[in-house]
């Protein structure tokens, strides 16, 4: 290997483990190694940011945007009220929504679709009395799937058209990906709704919604001990009874910023002090007025909006702003005036401070405060709140123009008639100037982590595939399947990518992918179309960890599961896209 293939290389390698890590966010982590592959020089200082200004960076910001439009326009209310009924069966549910999750994906960004239809199926397991658990992790794979139908469904389909265009010379238009996508789609969900749910593990199948949502403990909280409450002079053992009258579990005592050793049970209370409790939110709330505790920051919301206050659980997305980091470290109380009241974490207890505890991607909070600023708090934030929502629909009368600019701009980028970057900019500028999306609303839906972190790995990728370093893989592969032929190499790819992309981002996994595809359709003398289709439906399909694709880490919390539990509707799954995918590659895209 040259010099530059050996530190392009060691640079991938260690962005792959710091992603695998997750420390630090996959944005940063690109951006650094962006960075170190100019100073080291394997990128050139002339394509340091090009990857800014790639169609496919463009595309990816520009959908979130229009996505936003058919939202609080009413056009994906209209459709979803319609078709919503908690009265039906749990396979019928199912099915329904995974369908309607999968149609969303296919024209708007399958994170935004999820983040849609999340809370209305929340609130149909509440009122089935049944656990979420049963019927969120069909609903996000049924996002992810539907994705695979459009060019804008999913990221990697955006990355691939543009990287033909690079490649081939014409880029896949609107609807290229439709026959293998829509056959995987179709199959996939019909797995998921049929069959895939039973296989979610036996401690999801019982229970009520309302009281297993947040695990079965509910928050970690932290309840100040003012002058005039209840406890001053107590001892904590004394406040059994209302513990057990009100479900909480007092777990510590904090006294002078220091948490007492063990549950402090015989330390008598005094004025100032905090106890850490246990308990769902409504428990959390009796427990706090029976005794006269206060929420910490209470006095500052009641002194600067009258009294007012509203509770919001939410769920923490892996690119949300609060996401690794603290409430202290954002200035969650004191720069923005709400209080992160508790936090649920898959049954775990931590004993740092509430307000110093680093916020993981699939936690659950407990928000505290004036119910106009929490809306925009938790907006900023990055969150998700978990019920269901006001969309902030500006008129009705406008669902049906921000359909038909929508379904116009595809049209003609369809048929070549319009570039589609501009014509999404167009559809863009058209709801800013009927005010479908209020122009302060522009950047805020705009994934600019997603935008960063595609920005920063084009030009890696770039400088890997002009260094001969997506080659010596492609190579690898050629050697590995010599003399199967090239449907044997084209499934190993598709393996290779998918396995890639459940422990990576998908974008990155692509940005990587797709050069490895184009050099081996070279080596093999045949039509790159095929690989690249591969390469497409792989890397989006992330199915066995919570890590793979953002829509599995935003239903880790609200479902209750396990690192574990993905794999096992996840496996089968993945084998199903692959056995119906290759096919159906060959059948449309020949060699």
């Amino acid at each position: 290997m040259t010099t530059d293939q050996i530190i392009l290389f060691s640079l991938f390698g260690l962005v792959f483990a710091m992603l695998l890590w997750g420390r630090f966010r996959y944005d940063l982590v690109a951006f650094v190694a962006l960075l170190a592959g100019l100073v080291l020089g394997v990128v050139p200082k002339e394509a340091a940011f090009s990857g800014f200004g790639h169609p496919a960076t463009i595309i990816v910001a520009l959908v979130l945007v229009v996505s936003r439009g058919l939202v609080v326009s009413g056009a994906v209310e209209m459709l979803t009220g319609k078709l919503i009924d908690a009265g039906r069966s749990l396979s019928g549910h199912i099915a329904v929504m995974a369908g309607l999750g999968g149609a969303l994906s296919a024209v708007m960004n399958n994170v935004a679709a999820l983040a849609l239809l999340m809370p209305v199926d929340l609130n149909a397991a509440a009122k089935a009395e049944r656990s979420p658990g049963l019927t969120l992790m069909p609903l996000a794979f049924a996002t992810i799937l539907g994705g695979l139908v459009t060019l804008i469904g999913t990221p990697p389909n955006i990355i691939i058209a543009q990287f033909r265009d690079r490649a081939l010379g014409s880029p896949y238009h609107m609807f290229d990906f439709a026959p293998v996508g829509l056959a995987c789609a179709v199959v996939g969900i019909a797995f998921v709704a049929l069959v895939g749910w039973r296989l979610i593990p036996q401690d999801k199948n019982a229970g009520n919604a309302v009281k297993e949502l947040f695990d079965v403990k509910g928050y970690i909280s932290e309840l100040v001990v003012g002058e005039k409450s209840k406890p001053v002079g107590m001892k904590v053992s004394e406040l059994d009874d209302t513990a057990i009258e009100t479900d909480t579990e007092i777990l510590g005592l904090v006294r002078g910023g220091h948490r007492m050793a063990g549950l402090a049970r015989r330390v008598e209370i005094q004025a100032g002090d905090t106890l850490v409790v246990e308990a769902k939110a409504d428990a959390l709330d009796q427990f706090a007025s029976k005794l006269k505790l206060e929420f910490q920051g209470e006095e500052k919301h009641r002194s600067a909006e009258g009294g007012g206050m509203n509770l919001m659980e939410v769920v923490v997305p892996r690119d949300a702003r609060i996401a690794g980091r603290s409430a202290m470290s954002i200035g969650l109380l004191y720069r923005h005036g709400v209080t992160l009241l508790g936090v649920s974490r898959s049954g775990k207890r931590f004993s740092e401070s509430l307000r110093k505890l680093t916020i993981n991607p699939g936690d659950v909070l407990l928000l505290l405060g004036p119910e106009e600023r929490l809306s925009n708090v938790v907006e900023w934030l990055g969150v998700l709140p978990l019920a269901e929502r006001d969309l902030q629909i500006t008129r009705s009368d406008r669902a049906w123009p921000a359909i038909a600019l929508f379904a116009g701009a595809v049209a003609l980028a369809s048929f070549g008639l319009l570039y589609l970057p501009v014509a999404l900019a167009i559809v863009v500028a058209a709801y800013v100037a009927f005010d479908i999306v209020p122009i302060r609303q522009v950047y805020d839906h705009i994934e600019w982590p997603v935008v960063v972190l595609l920005g920063s790995m084009i030009p890696l990728g770039a400088a890997l595939e002009t260094a001969g370093g997506t080659a010596l893989i492609g190579k690898g592969i050629v050697s590995l399947t010599e003399g199967y032929g090239p449907t044997v190499t084209l499934t190993l790819l598709m393996i290779v990518t998918m396995t890639l992309s459940d422990v990576l981002n998908n974008t990155a996994t692509t940005v990587v992918a797709a050069p490895i595809a184009v050099d081996i359709a070279g080596r093999m003398d045949t039509n790159a179309d095929p690989f690249l289709m591969a390469v497409a439906v792989a890397a989006s399909c992330a199915f066995l960890t919570p890590i793979g694709h953002k829509n599995n880490t935003l239903i880790l919390g609200p479902g209750g599961y396990a690192f574990g539990d993905y794999w096992r509707m996840g496996l089968p799954l993945e084998l199903i896209v692959v056995a119906v995918a290759v096919p159906m590659i060959l059948l449309v895209w020949p060699f």
